[in-house]
Protein backbone atom coordinates (compact mmCIF):
# COMPACT_ATOMS: atom_id res chain seq x y z
CA UNK A 1 0.00 0.00 0.00
CA UNK A 2 1.19 3.30 -0.96
CA UNK A 3 0.86 6.84 0.11
CA UNK A 4 0.30 8.98 -3.07
CA UNK A 5 -1.34 12.15 -3.09
CA UNK A 6 -3.07 13.89 -6.17
CA UNK A 7 -3.82 17.11 -7.16
CA UNK A 8 -6.40 18.45 -9.66
CA UNK A 9 -6.08 21.58 -11.81
CA UNK A 10 -9.25 23.93 -12.45
CA UNK A 11 -10.11 22.99 -15.29
CA UNK A 12 -10.42 19.05 -13.69
CA UNK A 13 -12.75 20.85 -10.99
CA UNK A 14 -14.67 23.14 -13.28
CA UNK A 15 -18.12 21.40 -13.01
CA UNK A 16 -20.08 19.26 -10.66
CA UNK A 17 -20.05 16.25 -13.55
CA UNK A 18 -16.07 16.95 -13.47
CA UNK A 19 -16.19 16.53 -10.24
CA UNK A 20 -17.90 13.25 -10.30
CA UNK A 21 -15.21 11.87 -12.43
CA UNK A 22 -12.18 13.72 -10.38
CA UNK A 23 -14.42 11.37 -7.13
CA UNK A 24 -14.34 8.10 -9.29
CA UNK A 25 -10.65 8.24 -10.08
CA UNK A 26 -9.77 8.98 -6.90
CA UNK A 27 -12.02 5.94 -5.45
CA UNK A 28 -10.23 3.66 -8.43
CA UNK A 29 -6.77 4.50 -6.34
CA UNK A 30 -8.07 4.29 -2.58
CA UNK A 31 -10.10 0.97 -3.53
CA UNK A 32 -6.46 -0.71 -5.21
CA UNK A 33 -5.40 -0.04 -1.46
CA UNK A 34 -3.64 2.91 -1.56
CA UNK A 35 -3.67 6.29 1.17
CA UNK A 36 -4.95 9.11 -0.50
CA UNK A 37 -4.48 12.40 0.07
CA UNK A 38 -5.84 15.10 -2.70
CA UNK A 39 -5.38 18.72 -3.08
CA UNK A 40 -7.68 20.46 -5.82
CA UNK A 41 -7.79 23.82 -7.48
CA UNK A 42 -10.62 26.26 -7.31
CA UNK A 43 -12.81 25.67 -10.46
CA UNK A 44 -11.96 27.15 -13.19
CA UNK A 45 -12.53 30.77 -13.44
CA UNK A 46 -13.27 31.42 -9.92
CA UNK A 47 -10.69 32.58 -8.72
CA UNK A 48 -10.51 35.10 -11.25
CA UNK A 49 -13.98 35.93 -10.46
CA UNK A 50 -13.19 36.74 -6.81
CA UNK A 51 -10.56 39.07 -7.84
CA UNK A 52 -12.22 41.18 -10.23
CA UNK A 53 -14.88 41.72 -7.96
CA UNK A 54 -11.83 42.90 -5.35
CA UNK A 55 -10.19 44.79 -8.48
CA UNK A 56 -13.69 46.90 -9.15
CA UNK A 57 -13.17 48.28 -5.44
CA UNK A 58 -10.03 48.67 -4.66
CA UNK A 59 -7.74 51.21 -4.65
CA UNK A 60 -4.74 51.69 -7.51
CA UNK A 61 -1.95 50.97 -5.20
CA UNK A 62 -2.39 47.98 -3.20
CA UNK A 63 -1.01 48.09 0.52
CA UNK A 64 -0.71 45.33 2.95
CA UNK A 65 -4.32 45.49 4.10
CA UNK A 66 -5.85 45.23 0.55
CA UNK A 67 -3.62 42.39 0.15
CA UNK A 68 -4.41 40.86 2.94
CA UNK A 69 -7.96 41.25 1.96
CA UNK A 70 -7.57 39.84 -1.28
CA UNK A 71 -6.62 36.41 0.30
CA UNK A 72 -9.26 36.22 2.52
CA UNK A 73 -10.87 36.35 -0.77
CA UNK A 74 -9.27 33.98 -3.25
CA UNK A 75 -8.76 31.62 -0.71
CA UNK A 76 -13.04 30.74 -0.81
CA UNK A 77 -12.54 29.16 -3.76
CA UNK A 78 -10.25 26.32 -2.76
CA UNK A 79 -12.43 25.44 0.08
CA UNK A 80 -15.78 25.26 -2.03
CA UNK A 81 -13.43 22.75 -4.25
CA UNK A 82 -12.35 20.45 -1.55
CA UNK A 83 -16.18 20.27 0.37
CA UNK A 84 -17.60 19.31 -3.26
CA UNK A 85 -14.71 17.04 -3.73
CA UNK A 86 -15.74 15.60 -0.30
CA UNK A 87 -19.37 14.86 -0.97
CA UNK A 88 -18.58 13.40 -4.14
CA UNK A 89 -16.39 10.89 -2.83
CA UNK A 90 -18.72 10.31 0.11
CA UNK A 91 -21.39 9.29 -2.99
CA UNK A 92 -18.83 6.96 -4.28
CA UNK A 93 -18.91 5.26 -0.65
CA UNK A 94 -15.88 6.15 0.20
CA UNK A 95 -15.29 7.71 3.86
CA UNK A 96 -13.78 11.72 3.18
CA UNK A 97 -13.14 14.71 4.69
CA UNK A 98 -12.03 18.18 3.48
CA UNK A 99 -9.69 20.66 5.41
CA UNK A 100 -8.52 24.47 4.55
CA UNK A 101 -5.37 25.47 5.06
CA UNK A 102 -5.77 27.12 8.24
CA UNK A 103 -7.13 23.44 9.54
CA UNK A 104 -4.26 21.38 8.65
CA UNK A 105 -2.52 24.10 9.50
CA UNK A 106 -0.22 24.90 6.55
CA UNK A 107 2.44 27.31 8.37
CA UNK A 108 3.25 29.72 6.17
CA UNK A 109 4.99 33.29 6.35
CA UNK A 110 2.83 37.39 5.62
CA UNK A 111 3.97 37.51 2.17
CA UNK A 112 -0.08 37.69 1.25
CA UNK A 113 -1.10 36.99 -2.20
CA UNK A 114 2.59 34.93 -2.58
CA UNK A 115 3.27 33.66 0.53
CA UNK A 116 5.92 30.40 1.19
CA UNK A 117 5.18 27.14 3.11
CA UNK A 118 7.19 26.67 6.35
CA UNK A 119 5.97 23.77 7.56
CA UNK A 120 3.01 21.26 7.54
CA UNK A 121 1.44 19.55 10.48
CA UNK A 122 0.44 16.18 9.51
CA UNK A 123 -0.90 14.28 12.45
CA UNK A 124 -4.68 14.92 11.68
CA UNK A 125 -4.07 13.64 8.00
CA UNK A 126 -2.26 10.75 9.23
CA UNK A 127 -5.05 10.34 11.96
CA UNK A 128 -7.67 10.37 8.71
CA UNK A 129 -5.61 8.37 6.97
CA UNK A 130 -5.08 5.59 9.46
CA UNK A 131 -8.90 5.43 9.78
CA UNK A 132 -8.98 4.55 6.20
CA UNK A 133 -10.36 8.33 5.20
CA UNK A 134 -9.66 10.07 2.01
CA UNK A 135 -8.16 14.05 3.05
CA UNK A 136 -8.84 16.44 0.46
CA UNK A 137 -6.84 19.50 1.10
CA UNK A 138 -7.43 23.60 -0.19
CA UNK A 139 -4.32 24.34 -2.37
CA UNK A 140 -3.25 27.52 -2.77
CA UNK A 141 -3.35 28.61 0.63
CA UNK A 142 -1.83 28.71 4.58
CA UNK A 143 -1.75 30.32 7.77
CA UNK A 144 0.81 32.75 9.10
CA UNK A 145 1.65 32.94 12.69
CA UNK A 146 -0.79 35.78 13.48
CA UNK A 147 -3.46 33.86 12.12
CA UNK A 148 -4.56 35.15 9.17
CA UNK A 149 -5.10 33.23 5.94
CA UNK A 150 -2.39 33.68 2.93
CA UNK A 151 -2.02 32.61 -0.51
CA UNK A 152 0.96 31.07 -2.08
CA UNK A 153 0.42 32.69 -5.52
CA UNK A 154 -1.32 31.68 -8.67
CA UNK A 155 -0.72 27.68 -9.56
CA UNK A 156 0.17 27.77 -5.60
CA UNK A 157 -1.88 24.34 -5.56
CA UNK A 158 0.66 22.69 -7.34
CA UNK A 159 3.18 23.71 -4.34
CA UNK A 160 0.64 22.51 -1.74
CA UNK A 161 0.30 18.94 -3.29
CA UNK A 162 4.27 18.87 -3.47
CA UNK A 163 4.88 20.06 -0.04
CA UNK A 164 2.25 17.69 1.68
CA UNK A 165 3.79 14.76 -0.32
CA UNK A 166 7.08 15.86 0.80
CA UNK A 167 5.62 16.85 4.60
CA UNK A 168 4.15 13.12 4.48
CA UNK A 169 7.02 11.15 2.78
CA UNK A 170 4.39 9.81 0.11
CA UNK A 171 5.42 7.26 -2.55
CA UNK A 172 4.09 9.59 -5.59
CA UNK A 173 2.65 13.30 -6.02
CA UNK A 174 0.58 13.07 -9.10
CA UNK A 175 -0.32 16.64 -11.02
CA UNK A 176 -3.20 15.75 -13.21
CA UNK A 177 -3.91 18.60 -15.38
CA UNK A 178 -4.95 19.86 -18.84
CA UNK A 179 -2.39 18.69 -20.31
CA UNK A 180 -0.92 15.28 -20.73
CA UNK A 181 2.81 15.97 -19.60
CA UNK A 182 5.35 18.27 -20.04
CA UNK A 183 6.03 19.47 -23.55
CA UNK A 184 9.76 20.68 -25.62
CA UNK A 185 7.96 24.05 -25.76
CA UNK A 186 3.72 25.05 -25.49
CA UNK A 187 1.99 22.60 -28.59
CA UNK A 188 -0.26 25.76 -29.03
CA UNK A 189 2.33 28.05 -30.47
CA UNK A 190 4.48 24.42 -32.06
CA UNK A 191 2.03 21.86 -33.15
CA UNK A 192 5.21 19.68 -33.73
CA UNK A 193 5.86 19.87 -29.95
CA UNK A 194 6.70 16.81 -28.48
CA UNK A 195 6.46 14.99 -25.28
CA UNK A 196 9.05 14.00 -22.66
CA UNK A 197 8.94 10.83 -20.85
CA UNK A 198 11.43 11.90 -18.20
CA UNK A 199 12.59 15.11 -17.79
CA UNK A 200 15.18 15.91 -15.07
CA UNK A 201 14.56 18.18 -12.11
CA UNK A 202 17.08 20.46 -12.94
CA UNK A 203 15.60 21.07 -16.55
CA UNK A 204 12.17 21.15 -15.07
CA UNK A 205 13.12 23.96 -12.66
CA UNK A 206 14.70 25.70 -15.08
CA UNK A 207 11.83 25.48 -17.46
CA UNK A 208 9.17 26.36 -14.14
CA UNK A 209 11.33 29.30 -13.80
CA UNK A 210 11.75 30.55 -17.09
CA UNK A 211 7.48 30.62 -18.32
CA UNK A 212 6.80 27.04 -18.54
CA UNK A 213 3.12 26.99 -17.37
CA UNK A 214 2.96 23.16 -16.49
CA UNK A 215 4.33 23.74 -12.85
CA UNK A 216 4.57 26.56 -10.28
CA UNK A 217 8.35 26.97 -9.80
CA UNK A 218 7.89 26.35 -5.88
CA UNK A 219 6.29 22.94 -6.52
CA UNK A 220 9.18 21.87 -8.26
CA UNK A 221 11.78 23.25 -5.96
CA UNK A 222 9.94 21.16 -3.04
CA UNK A 223 10.07 18.48 -5.22
CA UNK A 224 13.72 18.81 -5.50
CA UNK A 225 14.55 19.36 -1.92
CA UNK A 226 12.57 16.95 -0.58
CA UNK A 227 13.47 14.41 -3.74
CA UNK A 228 9.32 13.62 -3.93
CA UNK A 229 8.47 11.69 -7.46
CA UNK A 230 6.34 13.92 -9.25
CA UNK A 231 4.66 13.23 -12.24
CA UNK A 232 2.86 15.40 -14.52
CA UNK A 233 0.09 13.70 -16.41
CA UNK A 234 -3.68 14.02 -18.23
CA UNK A 235 -7.24 14.57 -15.90
CA UNK A 236 -8.72 14.17 -19.34
CA UNK A 237 -7.93 10.09 -20.13
CA UNK A 238 -10.81 8.19 -18.67
CA UNK A 239 -11.19 7.76 -15.01
CA UNK A 240 -11.56 4.30 -15.35
CA UNK A 241 -8.37 3.83 -17.29
CA UNK A 242 -5.96 0.59 -16.22
CA UNK A 243 -4.35 1.98 -12.91
CA UNK A 244 -0.95 0.93 -14.00
CA UNK A 245 -1.32 2.55 -17.46
CA UNK A 246 -2.28 5.54 -15.58
CA UNK A 247 0.63 5.16 -13.30
CA UNK A 248 3.00 5.16 -15.86
CA UNK A 249 1.77 8.10 -17.93
CA UNK A 250 2.63 11.52 -18.50
CA UNK A 251 6.24 12.99 -17.63
CA UNK A 252 8.32 11.79 -14.46
CA UNK A 253 10.53 14.45 -13.22
CA UNK A 254 13.30 12.29 -12.25
CA UNK A 255 16.27 12.89 -10.11
CA UNK A 256 19.03 10.63 -12.55
CA UNK A 257 20.28 11.71 -15.31
CA UNK A 258 20.39 9.03 -17.57
CA UNK A 259 22.17 8.52 -20.97
CA UNK A 260 19.56 9.32 -22.79
CA UNK A 261 19.05 12.49 -21.27
CA UNK A 262 22.76 13.62 -21.94
CA UNK A 263 21.55 13.18 -25.61
CA UNK A 264 19.58 16.00 -25.71
CA UNK A 265 21.43 18.95 -25.92
CA UNK A 266 18.13 21.14 -25.31
CA UNK A 267 15.12 19.62 -23.66
CA UNK A 268 12.82 23.05 -24.39
CA UNK A 269 11.80 26.31 -25.35
CA UNK A 270 10.16 28.40 -22.55
CA UNK A 271 8.64 31.76 -22.60
CA UNK A 272 7.02 34.10 -20.36
CA UNK A 273 5.20 37.05 -21.72
CA UNK A 274 4.54 38.67 -17.90
CA UNK A 275 7.80 40.32 -17.91
CA UNK A 276 8.42 44.00 -17.99
CA UNK A 277 12.13 45.90 -18.34
CA UNK A 278 13.07 49.07 -16.35
CA UNK A 279 16.16 51.36 -17.12
CA UNK A 280 17.25 53.99 -14.26
CA UNK A 281 19.47 55.98 -16.82
CA UNK A 282 22.73 58.33 -15.96
CA UNK A 283 23.31 56.99 -12.50
CA UNK A 284 26.74 57.59 -11.07
CA UNK A 285 29.61 54.76 -11.51
CA UNK A 286 30.49 53.88 -8.48
CA UNK A 287 30.26 50.47 -5.61
CA UNK A 288 27.38 50.17 -3.86
CA UNK A 289 24.86 51.35 -7.32
CA UNK A 290 22.82 48.36 -7.44
CA UNK A 291 21.93 48.01 -3.82
CA UNK A 292 20.80 51.81 -3.92
CA UNK A 293 18.49 50.39 -6.76
CA UNK A 294 17.47 46.92 -5.72
CA UNK A 295 17.47 47.33 -2.09
CA UNK A 296 14.40 49.39 -2.00
CA UNK A 297 12.53 46.95 -4.93
CA UNK A 298 13.37 43.97 -2.70
CA UNK A 299 12.27 45.66 0.60
CA UNK A 300 8.72 46.00 -1.50
CA UNK A 301 8.49 42.00 -2.56
CA UNK A 302 9.25 42.83 -5.65
CA UNK A 303 10.98 39.96 -7.66
CA UNK A 304 13.99 41.54 -9.66
CA UNK A 305 14.87 39.04 -13.13
CA UNK A 306 17.82 39.96 -15.67
CA UNK A 307 19.50 42.67 -14.70
CA UNK A 308 22.26 44.58 -16.63
CA UNK A 309 24.45 47.37 -15.71
CA UNK A 310 26.20 49.10 -18.75
CA UNK A 311 29.40 49.74 -19.26
CA UNK A 312 29.90 53.52 -17.75
CA UNK A 313 30.65 56.86 -19.66
CA UNK A 314 31.95 60.03 -18.26
CA UNK A 315 31.29 57.92 -14.63
CA UNK A 316 27.68 57.56 -15.35
CA UNK A 317 26.02 54.52 -16.27
CA UNK A 318 22.58 52.82 -17.40
CA UNK A 319 20.69 50.43 -14.74
CA UNK A 320 18.35 47.91 -16.62
CA UNK A 321 16.55 45.06 -14.84
CA UNK A 322 13.02 43.05 -15.41
CA UNK A 323 10.24 42.67 -13.08
CA UNK A 324 6.97 40.54 -13.37
CA UNK A 325 4.44 42.89 -15.36
CA UNK A 326 2.02 42.99 -12.85
CA UNK A 327 4.93 44.64 -10.07
CA UNK A 328 5.83 47.29 -13.39
CA UNK A 329 3.98 50.18 -11.85
CA UNK A 330 4.78 49.76 -8.56
CA UNK A 331 8.72 49.62 -9.55
CA UNK A 332 8.35 52.53 -11.36
CA UNK A 333 6.45 54.66 -8.93
CA UNK A 334 8.85 53.29 -6.19
CA UNK A 335 11.97 54.62 -7.98
CA UNK A 336 11.03 58.25 -9.53
CA UNK A 337 9.32 58.65 -5.46
CA UNK A 338 12.29 56.96 -3.57
CA UNK A 339 15.50 56.44 -5.23
CA UNK A 340 15.82 58.81 -8.53
CA UNK A 341 16.31 61.84 -6.36
CA UNK A 342 18.32 60.33 -3.80
CA UNK A 343 20.66 58.77 -5.79
CA UNK A 344 20.66 61.59 -8.97
CA UNK A 345 19.49 59.36 -11.56
CA UNK A 346 18.58 60.84 -14.74
CA UNK A 347 15.53 59.39 -15.56
CA UNK A 348 13.44 55.79 -14.96
CA UNK A 349 12.15 54.51 -17.71
CA UNK A 350 9.83 51.23 -18.93
CA UNK A 351 8.85 48.69 -21.67
CA UNK A 352 5.92 46.22 -20.47
CA UNK A 353 6.07 45.24 -23.79
CA UNK A 354 8.72 42.82 -23.84
CA UNK A 355 8.98 38.52 -23.10
CA UNK A 356 11.98 36.10 -22.30
CA UNK A 357 12.17 33.32 -24.47
CA UNK A 358 14.50 30.65 -23.48
CA UNK A 359 16.61 27.62 -24.10
CA UNK A 360 17.19 24.82 -21.70
CA UNK A 361 18.49 21.62 -21.26
CA UNK A 362 21.62 19.89 -18.86
CA UNK A 363 23.15 18.50 -22.26
CA UNK A 364 24.22 22.31 -22.63
CA UNK A 365 26.99 21.48 -19.75
CA UNK A 366 28.77 19.19 -22.29
CA UNK A 367 28.23 21.29 -25.82
CA UNK A 368 29.95 23.75 -26.52
CA UNK A 369 28.62 26.95 -28.98
CA UNK A 370 24.55 26.38 -27.64
CA UNK A 371 24.10 29.98 -26.97
CA UNK A 372 25.74 31.30 -30.42
CA UNK A 373 23.75 28.91 -32.20
CA UNK A 374 20.74 30.87 -30.63
CA UNK A 375 21.40 33.62 -31.27
CA UNK A 376 22.35 32.94 -34.78
CA UNK A 377 19.01 31.73 -35.00
CA UNK A 378 17.00 34.64 -34.10
CA UNK A 379 19.52 37.23 -36.13
CA UNK A 380 18.23 35.36 -39.21
CA UNK A 381 14.38 36.31 -37.78
CA UNK A 382 15.69 39.68 -37.69
CA UNK A 383 14.71 39.56 -33.84
CA UNK A 384 16.94 41.83 -31.93
CA UNK A 385 17.71 40.63 -28.43
CA UNK A 386 17.82 43.62 -25.77
CA UNK A 387 19.43 41.60 -22.60
CA UNK A 388 20.98 38.44 -21.98
CA UNK A 389 21.38 36.16 -19.15
CA UNK A 390 22.62 32.23 -18.84
CA UNK A 391 23.36 29.68 -15.90
CA UNK A 392 25.10 26.81 -16.75
CA UNK A 393 21.96 24.53 -18.45
CA UNK A 394 19.85 27.51 -19.95
CA UNK A 395 20.23 30.70 -21.92
CA UNK A 396 17.48 33.64 -22.19
CA UNK A 397 16.80 36.88 -23.99
CA UNK A 398 14.64 39.53 -23.61
CA UNK A 399 13.10 40.50 -26.92
CA UNK A 400 9.80 42.40 -28.04
CA UNK A 401 6.85 40.68 -26.96
CA UNK A 402 5.62 40.96 -30.82
CA UNK A 403 8.05 38.32 -31.70
CA UNK A 404 7.91 36.23 -29.19
CA UNK A 405 6.01 33.52 -31.38
CA UNK A 406 8.27 33.41 -34.20
CA UNK A 407 11.29 33.07 -31.79
CA UNK A 408 9.92 30.22 -30.03
CA UNK A 409 9.03 28.21 -33.56
CA UNK A 410 12.53 29.38 -34.79
CA UNK A 411 14.14 27.92 -32.32
CA UNK A 412 12.24 24.93 -31.64
CA UNK A 413 13.20 23.77 -35.18
CA UNK A 414 17.09 24.68 -35.18
CA UNK A 415 17.47 22.12 -31.94
CA UNK A 416 15.68 19.53 -34.08
CA UNK A 417 13.32 19.26 -30.98
CA UNK A 418 10.29 17.81 -33.07
CA UNK A 419 12.85 14.77 -33.89
CA UNK A 420 14.60 13.63 -30.88
CA UNK A 421 13.55 10.55 -29.29
CA UNK A 422 11.49 11.10 -25.90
Amino acid sequence: MALIVHKYGGTSMGSTERIRNVAKRVAKWARAGHQMVVVPSAMSGETNRLLGLAKELSPEIASDGVLRELDMIASTGEQVSVGLLSIALQAEGLEAVSYAGWQVPIATDSSYTKARIQSIDDKRVRADLAAGKVVVITGFQGVDDKGNITTLGRGGSDTSAVAVAAAMKADECLIYTDVDGVYTTDPRIVPEARRLHTVSFEEMLEMASLGSKVLQIRSVEFAGKYRVPTRVLSSFTPWDIDLVEEAKSGTLITFEEDEKMEQAVVAGIAFNRDEAKITVAGVPDKPGIAFQILGPVADANIDVDVIIQNVSHDGKTDFSFTVHRNDYARTIDLLKNKVQQQMGAKEVTGDNKICKVSIVGIGMRSHVGVAAKMFRCLSEEGINIQMITTSEIKTSVVIDEKYMELAVRALHKAFDLEQQAA
